[in-house]
């Protein structure tokens, strides 16, 4: 059975929605990214660790309260917060072997 009209309609512009949102999602992210960039950059000079693993906890449980709040599951929030960390101190390490080869 083929959607009606005013299905079509509202299936359209919830997608168009969905579209925007998904633009200022990642729009978000790359200024995420260049803040972390920067960050990685400092520690590499300072030789500072490329990961925080308490700062980690903390931004979890912060996430996690944000989380549910917004009414979304608090177990996906820490998943994503994981990916993105995950690519975060990759970022960090390669900038730390990138500045000890300058060194």
């Amino acid at each position: 059975m083929a959607p009606t009209s005013d299905a079509s309609a509202e299936l359209l512009s919830l997608r168009k929605s969905i579209d925007n949102i998904d633009a200022a999602l990642i729009h978000l992210l790359a200024e995420r990214f260049k803040c972390t960039q920067t960050v990685g950059r400092l520690k590499a000079a300072h030789q500072l660790p490329a990961a925080d693993p308490e700062r980690e906890r903390r931004q979890i449980d912060r996430l996690r309260g944000i989380a549910e709040e917004s009414e979304l599951d608090p177990a996906f929030a820490e998943k994503w917060f994981n990916f993105v960390v995950a690519e975060v101190i990759h970022h960090h390490e390669r900038i730390a072997g990138e500045s000890e080869g300058t060194r």
